[in-house]
């Protein structure tokens, strides 16, 4: 008898550990990938202007059109989702094509331009290119965004206007597959104005001059899976965990990681949820001085 109920128990440790096994992998493989969460983060920026406070951008990184529950009808509805949250800015961060991620398929990159077309912004609709669109073809890629009326800023810079404030915004070329001349990108920009620096890869972000109020990359996908106790396994950075996720401040200066909508590689995300990146910037308020 004592046996019998030693293998029952075994038996049901097994079961449950199969459905435990068989839940997480529909969840990291499945439903996390599938789904699509507008996410608010309030960034206070030191040295940023009051007149040009709220300012909402939206962060659209490594779409990657074609992995796997990123289709072009997923794309339709992120574009909706954006233009939901009525952001002053919207900054293309780079890898809307993809290659190479098991379960997916190559999306021609002019057919997710003809959708991007649709996003609406005051201040426009601005891109960069990553390292996926360069593998491709990245003067294609660009070819494409730039015929639907999206600029792509590869280490150039232009002036915006808002609230009656000048701001800059720059475009520096990816880390990995272009020249990334954060100079050249930052040539000719008014010194007086609050400056944003757009790139795919946050890898560049030492290169970045304090000058910058903010830096706004994607690439890193938030390395996908992030495991409790364990962090990131794999992150796409000579930097780790470094520049994964989120707003960063190091040496006074600020960097801001989306996650990201697709997958690259394998089709796995856990814990790391695609999302539109909504930051509203603020600006800091200095401490107050205590009197003599």
């Amino acid at each position: 008898m004592t046996m019998r109920i030693r293998w029952a128990k075994a038996r049901s440790a097994r079961y449950l550990l199969g459905g435990l096994l068989l839940a997480l992998a529909g969840w990291g493989f499945w439903w996390e990938p599938a789904s699509l969460s507008t996410r608010e983060y309030d960034l206070s920026l030191p040295g940023w202007p009051a007149s040009a406070r709220d300012l909402r951008i939206a962060v659209l990184a490594d779409l990657h059109t074609g992995s796997p529950h990123n289709d072009l009808e997923k794309l339709e509805d992120v574009v909706l989702a954006t233009n939901r949250a009525h952001p002053d800015l919207i900054l293309l961060a780079g890898d809307f094509v993809i290659q190479g991620v098991v379960g997916g398929h190559f999306v021609e990159p002019e057919a997710s331009a003809r959708i991007l077309r649709s996003l609406k912004a005051t201040l426009g609709v601005y891109a960069v290119l990553g390292n996926h669109d360069w593998w491709l073809d990245g003067a294609r890629v660009r070819k494409a965004l730039e015929a639907e009326g999206i600029p792509v800023l590869e280490d150039r810079a232009i002036p915006l206007l808002f609230n009656r404030t000048p701001i800059w915004l720059a475009g520096v070329s990816d880390f990995w597959e272009a020249a990334h001349d954060v100079r050249r990108a930052l040539k000719g920009v008014d010194e007086a104005s609050p400056l944003l620096v757009v790139t795919h890869n946050p890898d560049v972000f030492p290169e970045i001059p304090k000058r910058v109020a903010l830096t706004i990359a994607g690439h890193t996908h938030g390395g996908q899976v992030a495991l409790p106790g364990l962090g990131r396994p794999v992150v796409p950075s000579q930097f780790g965990e470094r520049y994964a996720i989120g707003h960063i401040v190091e040496g006074g200066r600020h960097l801001f990681v989306s996650t990201g909508i697709g997958t690259s590689i394998l089709p796995v995300r856990f814990r790391v949820p695609p999302e539109i990146s909504i930051l509203t910037i603020r600006s800091a308020v200095p401490l107050s001085q205590p009197s003599s």
